[in-house]
This record gives C-alpha cells, structure tokens and sequence, in this order.
C-alpha cells in the first residue's frame, strides 16, 4: 500500500494537469492570441455565417468555381466525416471515376482547353479542400464568365485577388480559396 499511494498521487496529478488544466490553458491562449483562428476562421457577411475559410463547401452550378471531389461520407464536403476515398492508383473504380469527372468537367467547360486539371478530378486525403491551383481556377474561367454575362478579364482579376500565397516561397503553392472567390463573384453580380 505504501508504494501504491504515490503512484496514484502521480497519476491523479498528472490527469488533472493533462487532461484539465493545459487544454484549458491553451484554449484560453488560443481565444486571446488567435480569436479568428480558435473559432474556426469563419466568414461572415451581414453577421450571418456563410462558411469558413478553412473547409471546402460543395459549389455548383456553371455560374460557380468548383474544388476538387469530395470523398466524405453520406455528403460531399461534410466537415463530420472528412476522409479520402482510399482507392489506390490502380484500382479500377477509381479509374472509372476519374473517367466520369473528365467527361463531365469538359462537357461543362467546352470553352476551356481539353487537358483538365488534375485535381478537378481526383479526391484529396480529407475530402474537405477549400482551395485549388490558381491554374485549376483559370481553366473555369470562361465558363464561369459566360454563366454570369462578365468578361474574362473581370472573373481573371478575382481569381487574382482570392489567391493567397505562401509565406515563404519555397514552401507551399499557390492556392485559390473557392469560399471567398465564389463570394466575391455572388457580390459582383449583386451589383
């Protein structure tokens, strides 16, 4: 019993500090430091809630910029089951997929060039992409401007200005955030 009451004083302790107090502590240093951040990054229009700038969302429609598929389950881009689809490379079924997203990106896109980004067609590892390639973004260009009576170059500028680059070059590409381009596009035609 001697040697048994120290190690549950230790393990007592150790849960309070673990599984208490530091994830409060870093809660609250969260909330002070990053208050955007700790709260999921949302973005708000009006003081209603239209997304965050973090999580994919399912867009579609010609007049919209879309991401990359969604493997989630029940729901494309559903935030409560994000996961890849885990098909490897040389499974058929994902073979036939990517097939079907080709034929459907280019008979929606018959302005666009025949060579369809990759990632248009193929699942990230989460499911949940919030962005794309500046270059995924330019190959829907014209039909996206052709959906909302814009000239290329007004939908060319917003893709520009949604485009967020990385801190240091070296590390990280590129990428387009489909979230605050959509909106943008949906705030210029309200004009």
């Amino acid at each position: 019993m001697a040697q048994l009451r120290p190690a549950l004083l230790i393990f007592i302790l150790l849960t309070l500090v673990t599984g208490g107090l530091y994830p409060l502590l870093t809660t609250a240093l969260g909330q002070w430091w990053f208050p955007e951040q700790a709260n999921g990054s949302l973005i708000r229009i009006n003081n209603e809630v239209r997304g965050s700038a973090l999580i994919g969302q399912n867009f579609s429609g010609a007049h919209y910029f879309q991401g990359r598929p969604s493997a989630t389950a029940e729901a494309p881009y559903n935030p409560m089951a994000s996961g890849g689809s885990n098909l490897a490379a040389s499974n058929p079924a994902l073979d036939e997929a990517v097939r079907e997203r080709v034929a459907a990106l280019r008979a929606a896109n018959p302005q666009a060039t025949p060579t369809v980004p990759v990632e248009l067609v193929t699942a990230s590892a989460s499911g949940l992409d919030n962005g794309i390639s500046p270059e995924a973004a330019r190959w829907q260009i014209p039909r996206v401007a052709k959906a909302r009576n814009l000239t290329q170059d007004e939908v060319a500028r917003l893709v520009a200005d949604a485009t967020q680059t990385p801190l240091v070059g070296f590390i990280g590409q590129p990428v387009v955030n489909l979230l605050q381009l959509n909106l943008a596009l949906d705030a210029l035609s309200a004009r």
